[in-house]
């Protein structure tokens, strides 16, 4: 089968590979549609991945065309959304129910061979059927979805909060649609991508700007998202956050990347500083979402390109052009 693969450091290719053949709780899916995330931008970077070349693509939906001996849960023909976290369920973090910290954490497209292809391996718990009316190739929205309500389940978010919300890429425009789903009193959003902040402005955020400098909020925000890993919007966001407010650091930064903080102030003002890791307990909730209409595909996903077209859309998305980018065996 065609598949994309990130040979080494810096190097991706399409090339083919052995077509996938399931275990006896797994299942073979045929990918209908393919997400891009900054975790493919790291791992093309030479982090996260254990070891290269590996098959990216961990945000994905397509048809069961395969499945294993034990399999009764799904069948061929079935349409599926697939959750990529892969835990041992041995370890103290999962048995205490962090199995998004898990000690041999794993997943799809991150450390075994994932989406960016034209087909898949998964086990079948990682699977959820697709309601009839929802399109199999706007399903890959759910994993991005699936870690923004994770992010929420952090926050812990109050009724009548006022929201900061860093970025306004894929995960930032999210993050603003489930602030205004739980209840926020004004949600408001910083890029300096100004085509990315009238997509805000399209989803009804507060307001939308290219810096916190612009807007009259001088008490500060209750909570403040960083959506972007970037070292100057998370030092700026820490420093926004309102006396007994949370800041989430939500976007994945570099390894190398450092912030500072004033001790004092975090226990002077009860400021709380925490953060969100992919997925936990969330995926199926954000089908749920998804299938209810919470996000409209045609504003989130801006770019639908052919799987051959993967090192190049792989560019865009790290020049910071559209908004989710899907590539389509």
């Amino acid at each position: 089968m065609k598949a994309a693969l990130v040979e080494s450091v810096g190097k991706v290719s399409l090339t083919s590979v052995p077509d996938p053949t399931p275990g006896p709780r797994q299942v073979v899916v045929k990918v209908a549609a393919c997400g891009l995330c900054g975790t493919d931008l790291h791992i093309r970077q030479g982090e996260f991945a254990p070891s290269l070349p590996l098959v990216p693509g961990h945000e994905f939906a397509g048809e069961v065309v395969g499945t294993g001996t034990e399999v009764s849960e799904v069948a061929v023909g079935d349409r599926v959304a697939v959750d990529p976290s892969l835990y041992c369920y041995e370890c103290r973090y999962c048995r205490t129910g962090h199995n998004n910290l898990c000690e041999r954490w794993a997943a799809i497209g991150v450390t075994t061979a994932g989406g960016a292809a034209e087909y898949a391996v998964a086990p079948v718990a990682n699977c959820v059927k697709l309601p009839e009316h929802v399109r199999t190739q706007d399903a890959a929205l759910i994993e991005p979805l699936s870690c923004a309500v994770r992010g929420y389940d952090v926050l812990k978010s109050q009724l009548g909060a006022h929201v900061l919300i860093y970025g306004s890429g894929t995960m930032g425009l999210m993050m603003l649609e489930l602030a205004k789903r739980t209840g926020a009193a004004s949600v408001d959003v910083l890029d300096l991508n100004e085509e990315r902040l009238s997509t805000a402005r399209r989803l009804g955020c507060s307001a939308a700007a290219a810096s916190a400098d612009e807007l009259d909020r001088p008490q500060g925000w209750d909570l403040v998202v960083d959506a972007t890993g970037n070292a100057a919007a998370i030092q700026d966001g820490i420093g926004r956050v309102a006396k007994a407010g949370t800041f989430l650091q939500f976007g994945v930064s570099d390894y190398a990347t450092t912030a500072t903080i004033e001790p004092y102030k975090i226990y002077n003002q009860e400021i709380t500083i925490t953060g969100s890791m992919a997925v936990l307990h969330s995926y199926e909730r954000a089908a749920e979402l998804f299938a209810g209409g919470v996000l409209d595909p045609e504003i989130f996903i801006s770019d639908r390109l052919p799987l051959d077209d993967y090192p190049g859309a792989l560019d865009r998305f790290a020049a910071g052009k559209g908004r989710k980018i899907v590539v389509v065996p």
